[in-house]
């Protein structure tokens, strides 16, 4: 059964939970909200700040990969906070209208600097660092991301 779900990966961008002194909430968070949407989490990984780390990690998530990536943290503006530079470097094109969409579910969306774009057959989504804020703006989107997947892997679509 767990074929005929999108594949999902969540990349959690923080400096704290690789240290230690954080735990990964937001993370799970997102791991239980794609499952419940009905995605399969195959991957769930920590990386540090800044964007030459998440470059690195971003390309290889999506190394052969068909589905979605999605980071949490990062995103706003602490001189740490490099994952969209970090996501603008491995994108092929930028999808502005889910980026949009997420920002607009809370007044705080606007202090968000995530990008959302496609590389190869993936799509990668940036969400806060804030456990509710990554689960309010991925929720804001979920509805058409497994479409947009599918035209991105070339999988034949209703429309």
């Amino acid at each position: 059964m767990a074929e005929n779900k999108v594949r999902a990966k969540v990349l959690t961008v923080s400096d704290g939970v690789v240290a230690g002194t954080r735990q990964d909430t937001s993370g799970a968070e997102l791991v239980r909200v794609l499952t419940e949407h009905g995605f399969d989490v195959v991957d769930k990984s920590v990386v540090a700040d800044g964007a030459e780390s998440v470059r690195t990690a971003l390309l290889e998530l999506t190394k052969n990969f068909a589905g979605l990536v999605v980071t949490t943290g990062g995103t706003g503006f602490a001189p740490r906070d490099q994952t969209p530079e970090g996501t603008l470097a491995v994108i092929e094109r930028e999808a502005p209208g889910i980026a949009e969409a997420m920002r607009a579910v809370n007044p705080l969306g606007r202090l968000s600097r995530g990008v959302v774009g496609v590389h190869g057959r993936s799509i990668i989504v940036n969400t806060p660092g804030s456990p509710k804020g990554c689960v309010e703006q991925l929720a804001a989107v979920l509805d058409v991301l497994p479409h947009a997947i599918a035209l991105v892997a070339e999988t034949p679509t209703d429309h």
